[in-house]
């Protein structure tokens, strides 16, 4: 009797061919060649490196494959560039450029001895002859579920996702029915990644109890903070694992629609997710009788226009709607009422593709990961004054000392940790000394901050936490919807007085108005993005008073950043005679020469850019920066005549 078959048969069938293509790659007779070619990766030229390749391909008579990937997360070391050449593991290369290309098809593809270890970071397994990427401080202080596949597979491609494994969470939820998938998702408590942490579970729950003839899911990657760019990464990198997350989402609450908000300023993900859709689509992984079971979902792009607000769930669903993105009041809250007035489930696109993991390996796995009340890993996209930015996992529970100083390689040039900021625009600043807080929505809280979406700016001595909050407060107010009296016309004063006190302009009353005005913004806000926009406020108010004192006493920067309390001028005992470094840098000719054939600076041309500090030779480091101008010592300098020579003093 002919029986038919079950979804896992049906994917397995899928699988096997995929598992076929892949390894039929990764056995290929000559060399394949894979280019980080993610968002980061174009920016860092990758384009220019495949180019590279190819051209030197084509000049040794040498047949390759290229595949584009996806981001690694190793944002300073861009390009990134993977090669299996037969005879060796597979490996990793940095910064390799069109020029680097040609030395490794020359070096490595065409002779086979050298490896050029100056370009290597290390081997994607186990080899004697090379150190592993586990050996790799970035690697080996990082857990990687979300990101596992990113950067390594073709995101093109459907069958690379499949052959890692891709849709057999989907398929096993298909055999035990979206109640199942609830109750996986309930037991191994995932917090939303997309700031709030409220636990996934709950929120699919009242959807589920809520009857109704249709529903509808959301993944939300309207990601719009400075600096973050986590959701657009897993976009790029791996989109049929966000999909795989949605689909499992939509069957756990009986929805049979579903739709990824992108910000319109992502095209590659947009471009990405519109193509994993099709192919999703073709291979019955989507549609209509998913897998010859009853589920069906459909899944639609919308592209947002890139507002910040848009990110709160209330106004990204006016945004749908057709009307301007602000916040309502809620309840009802969108799990019960929500687009055209269905039950609306919107998870953040970490959340979703953190899904597939849990129901593949169970919830007791997930919580052998991270805190007991914040299990799983977190993604943060560190940006600042770090050896290596870029994008890192980690488990929850490990602390911020942790993620600055191990995983990131700690602050550059010799430079001393100051703050780091947590949790986006609207994040806290938090001064070294708290770097032993752990990473976990409870304990951020705690001490001011919060996870937020997993932006982490990392600061050092030369910053001014007056500047640093008067930037982000800038930022939310010109993103604030205007809705709330409170946020509209609050956010702005607090602006304007921060503004005020760093140009030296600062009232003694003002250190008390910025602490009650950030108070009656929090209390009179709808949304989040009111009620944490004075953070960057509260905290630098909190741990670094002391700066706000000194620019509304003194009329001075402590950190020598703001440009109206801060002048430059040349040490002439360190001067170099005969250097013109610092003067081809000036853009206002503010630099002259002086009669002794050393460089001055004409106070009122300079515009205080700073150019001339990194222009310097280290050698002689002659450009010193004063808090307040006044500061500036007499030197006696005289320009030098006019019409003498100033050759023959190299």
């Amino acid at each position: 009797m002919k029986t038919e078959k079950s979804p896992k048969d049906k994917l397995a069938a899928l699988s096997k061919a995929a598992v076929a293509e892949v390894t039929a790659l990764k056995n290929a007779p000559g060399p394949v060649i894979y280019v980080g070619a993610a968002t980061c990766g174009l920016a860092a030229g990758a384009l220019e490196t495949i180019a590279g390749f190819e051209e030197a391909l084509s000049a040794n008579g040498i047949e390759a494959e290229i595949r584009k990937v996806g981001c690694l997360g190793h944002c300073y070391a861009e390009p990134l560039v993977i090669i299996q050449n037969p005879g060796f593991p597979a490996l990793l290369y940095q910064k390799i450029g069109a020029g680097e290309a040609g030395i490794l098809v020359r070096s490595f593809l065409k002779d086979g001895s050298d490896p050029c270890y100056e370009y290597l970071i290390g081997a994607l397994e186990a080899d004697e002859n090379f150190p592993t990427l586990m050996d790799y401080p970035r690697y080996l202080y990082e857990k990687r579920v979300v990101m596992e596949h990113c950067g390594l597979i073709d995101p093109r491609e459907i069958n690379h996702y499949l052959a890692v494994g891709g849709y057999s969470s989907l398929a096993a939820g298909l055999e035990k029915g979206g109640l199942w998938v609830l109750d996986e998702i309930k037991a191994a408590n995932l917090r939303g990644r997309g700031g709030a942490g409220f636990p996934a579970g709950k929120k699919w729950e009242i959807a589920r109890g809520v009857e109704a003839q249709a529903k509808m899911v959301i993944c939300n990657g309207d990601e719009g903070d400075p600096g973050a760019y986590m959701d657009r990464t897993l976009l790029e990198s791996n989109p049929h694992q966000v999909l795989e997350g949605l689909a499992l989402a939509a069957l756990a609450v009986g929805a049979e629609k579903a739709l990824l908000y992108i910000r319109a300023e992502y095209p590659l993900a947009v471009k990405m997710m519109e193509a994993a859709i099709k192919q999703a689509e073709a291979a019955n992984l989507l549609g209509d009788n998913i897998l010859g079971s009853d589920f069906a979902l459909e899944v639609s792009v919308f592209q947002g226009s890139g507002a910040f607000v848009c990110g709160e769930e209330t106004a990204l669903i006016e945004s749908l709607s057709g009307r301007r993105g602000m916040p309502k009041v809620r309840p009802p809250y969108p799990a019960v009422s929500g687009f055209g007035e269905r039950p609306t489930i919107i998870n953040n696109v970490k959340t979703l593709s953190t899904v597939p993991a849990i129901i593949k390996n169970g919830a007791a796995w997930f919580h052998e990961i991270g805190t007991a009340d914040s299990p799983g890993t977190a993604i943060f996209s560190v940006v600042g004054e770090v050896e290596y930015p870029g994008l890192v996992e980690v488990p929850m529970g490990v602390t911020l000392e942790h993620l600055v100083v191990d995983v990131c390689g700690g602050i550059k040039d010799g430079k001393e940790l100051k703050a780091v900021q947590i949790g986006g625009p609207s994040g806290g600043c938090l001064p070294a000394s708290l770097m032993d807080t752990i990473i976990d929505f409870d304990s951020l809280k705690s001490v001011g901050a919060m996870m937020g979406s997993g932006g982490l700016v990392v600061m050092n001595e030369d910053t001014c936490m007056v500047e640093v909050a008067r930037y982000f407060t800038d930022f939310t107010q010109g993103e604030s919807c205007g809705k709330c009296t409170f946020c509209r016309i609050g956010t702005r004063h607090l602006r304007e007085i921060l503004h005020s006190i760093t140009i030296g302009e600062g009232l003694p009353g003002d250190i008390g108005d910025l602490a009650d005005i950030s108070e009656a913004v929090v209390a009179g806000s709808l949304c989040s993005l009111g009620k944490t926009a004075p953070n960057p406020v509260l905290t630098t108010l909190r741990f670094f008073r002391d700066e706000y004192v000194a620019h509304i006493e003194g009329k001075c920067c402590p950190a020598r950043m703001c440009r109206s309390l801060t002048a430059f001028y040349i040490d002439l005992e360190a001067c170099a005679r005969g250097c013109d470094a610092c003067v081809a840098c000036c853009p206002t000719e503010a630099i002259f020469t002086t009669s002794n054939r050393k460089k001055a600076i004409d106070q009122e041309k300079c515009v205080k850019c700073g150019e001339c500090v990194y222009a310097c030779p280290p050698e002689y480091d002659a450009v010193r920066r004063v808090s307040p101008p006044e500061l500036i010592p007499d030197q006696g300098v005289e320009p030098l005549p006019a019409g003498e020579k100033e050759e023959g003093d190299a």
